[in-house]
């Protein structure tokens, strides 16, 4: 038995290492410059300690003629005050007031939505408020669509990870999408199934936007990075997903609460459901956790082939990761604790089936969403 666990162990870690190559090799910065006009659009809600440095980064653009709409939404701390004050001394700076959520609508969906009408630029970019975007960002991503004729870009931010909790934990969503995300499918395909995006920086032809029906179109769904891209290629528009990092960085949530809070409260639209869990679970622990523990019971037993076959089992993954890390500037604990971190993405999406099962609800800046 300890024998064949560790085939299984290995045929998923080598499935997940072979992955990583192929991603990797592909998923670049963009590049190019003389884009499109653009429009920077921050949906905020309660946001007081964020959205000045957000506004700092937005405006501190080079290159690109641009705007900053900000659209509060309903925030109680202030938010709204910090941006009025700064659009007097900026005229490219606007405060948008956000509309009462309509029943059937999740929060940031329809800040997005709204603060989409306010759009003049041929570009709009979707920018979260805890996004730091670099000074050639706009011009770079923008540049990037009109060089390679895409309607719609998007990319994962570098991740800022300052604690351990966020170190170990918040890199795991790289492992899903560099080790089982088909990149050069996508990229090769115009099929819809394969559209793929980060809600945290995207950047969408107004046009192309328009044409997909924006936000409106999913306006009960919180995966806007896979929404948008899906209905923008169901339109005949062309996406793309690249790597941000070297043009924005995120910090997502900073305690323990928050991550938990944060990754459960989209999960049922995800991982999180009958049907995609056991798959899940089969790849992330049978491929990164179980090789682990069956070199750890093979040493423990004497078992010659078992501790070879997990060994190098545990080394495609580690090596997967070590060049994840090096690539996406990780920290090294990340890759020490790995296994840690994929144990509990699936304890947190065991957690949000179980509550979806029972009729609870995800509560998320002060508001609660039905989680089934």
């Amino acid at each position: 038995m300890l024998l064949i666990l560790s085939i299984i162990g290995l045929a998923l870690a080598a499935l997940f290492a072979a992955m990583c190559v192929v991603n990797l090799s592909v998923l670049r910065p963009p590049e190019g410059t003389g884009g499109d006009a653009v429009s920077i659009l921050i949906p905020a809600r309660d946001e007081a300690g964020n959205i000045g440095a957000a506004l700092d980064a937005a405006l501190g653009q080079r290159g690109v003629e641009l705007e900053v709409v900000v659209l509060d939404d309903g925030s109680t701390d202030g938010t709204d005050a910090i941006v009025a004050a700064r659009a007097e001394s900026d005229a490219r700076l606007r405060l948008v007031r956000g509309a009462a959520l309509p029943e059937g609508w999740i929060g940031k969906t329809h800040a997005c939505w709204q603060v989409s009408r306010h759009a003049r630029h041929p570009v709009m970019l979707f920018v979260d408020a805890d996004v730091r975007l670099a000074p050639d960002a706009a011009t770079r991503l923008s540049g990037e669509m009109t060089r390679r004729g895409l309607d719609l870009l998007s990319g994962f931010p570098g991740q800022r990870t300052p604690t351990w909790a966020e170190k170990i934990v918040i890199p795991q969503i790289f492992t899903t999408l560099l080790g089982y995300l088909p990149l050069p499918m996508a990229r090769a395909r115009p099929d819809p199934a394969f559209g793929a995006g980060c809600g945290q920086l995207m950047a969408v032809r107004r046009d192309a936007y328009t044409a997909a029906g924006g936000h409106a179109a999913f306006a009960g769904r919180m995966h806007d990075g896979l929404e948008l891209p899906r209905r923008v290629r169901g339109t005949g528009g062309r996406t793309d997903l690249c790597d941000a990092t070297p043009v924005a960085t995120c910090r997502m949530y900073a305690t323990p609460r928050q991550i938990w809070d944060g990754f459960s409260k989209n999960a049922t639209e995800g991982m999180a459901t009958k049907r995609a869990l056991p798959v899940w679970t089969i790849l992330l622990f049978g491929g990164h956790v179980l090789p682990f523990l069956t070199l750890i019971a093979g040493l423990v037993a004497g078992a010659a082939w078992p501790v070879a076959l997990s060994a190098l089992a545990c080394a495609m993954v580690l090596g997967a990761r070590m060049a994840m890390a090096v690539r996406l500037r990780q920290s090294w604990l990340s890759v020490a604790a790995h296994p840690l971190g994929v144990m509990v993405v699936l304890a947190i999406q065991f957690a949000a089936l179980w509550n979806a099962g029972r009729g609870r609800r995800a509560v998320w800046r002060g508001r609660d969403y039905g989680i089934g």
